[in-house]
């Protein structure tokens, strides 16, 4: 129940920004010049939560918009109705409906959909990861100086030593390419699917990592926060590889560039 719960959820959150998509719609800000927010996410969050309450009404929920709606349950749904707000509010078609659901603090299932290129991406906890009901498996490059990264950067840029734009200029000077997708759930898939080796951000919420996190990692990724520490979606740093070039990855993130 599960399962088909959380499919149909992202099914129908799809289906909403799939029929805002060509209409002028409302856009507002949040926090920071270009953090949108659009009535397509409102509507989204809210068939997504209908969907949700409809067969699990005693469940938590953490969602973008909304916030949290806590219970006593173990079980939280963590929702993000558009992920790449900025692209879907430009008719950029990068951008997805993701949802998790986690069971005692920890990531059981996730689900990214992105309807506009038909891309949907599932996975349970032991039971590997799927692209369109495919199976998924992270790439075998064994090199950061060979791989294909992918990245973002905050709405409110983080004013800090070793920041974005310092990480980000220590792989363009080495003729590594870094993408910027504007969605981090399909960062994620798509390092799961084998088209990026290695997603790094910082300043990331819940709602951007949990489900696309959990799909790496079912698909034989690694993901971790800037430390190497074990990933939680409830911190704001995380790197994500196919596991082969992560600890080098960390290095070069931390400054530790080979000659």
């Amino acid at each position: 129940m599960l399962k088909s719960t959380l499919i149909k959820a992202a099914q129908a959150g799809a289906e909403v920004i799939r029929e805002f998509f060509e209409k002028e719609i409302r856009i507002s800000n949040k926090e920071g010049v270009n953090n949108l927010v659009t009535e397509a996410d409102h509507a989204s969050e809210k068939v997504i939560i209908d969907v949700i309450r409809s067969q699990f009404p005693d469940h938590s929920i953490l969602s973008e918009e909304i916030g949290e709606l806590a219970t006593r349950s173990e079980y939280k749904w963590i929702i993000d109705p558009i992920d790449g707000t900025v692209n879907y509010a430009n008719r950029i078609p990068i951008c997805c409906v993701s949802i998790a659901v986690e069971h005692k603090g920890q990531v059981v299932m996730g689900a990214v959909y992105n309807p506009f290129i038909n891309e949907f991406f599932f996975a349970e906890k032991g039971g590997g990861a799927t692209l369109n009901d495919k199976q998924i498996h992270v790439s075998n490059k064994s090199e950061v100086l060979r791989s294909c990264l992918v990245t973002g950067f905050p709405y409110t840029y983080l004013d800090m030593a070793n920041g974005p734009l310092q990480i980000f200029e220590r792989f363009i000077r080495r003729g590594i390419p870094v993408r910027r997708l504007g969605s981090a759930a399909i960062d994620l898939c798509w390092v799961a699917a084998g088209r990026f080796d290695g997603f790094y951000e910082m300043n990331l919420q819940a709602w951007d990592s949990a489900a696309g996190f959990h799909i790496v990692e079912e698909a034989g990724g690694r993901v971790t926060d800037f430390k190497g520490n074990a990933f939680s979606p409830h911190q704001t740093f995380v790197v994500a590889t196919n596991g082969i070039i992560h600890d080098e990855l960390l290095k070069w993130i931390h400054g530790h560039v080979p000659n």
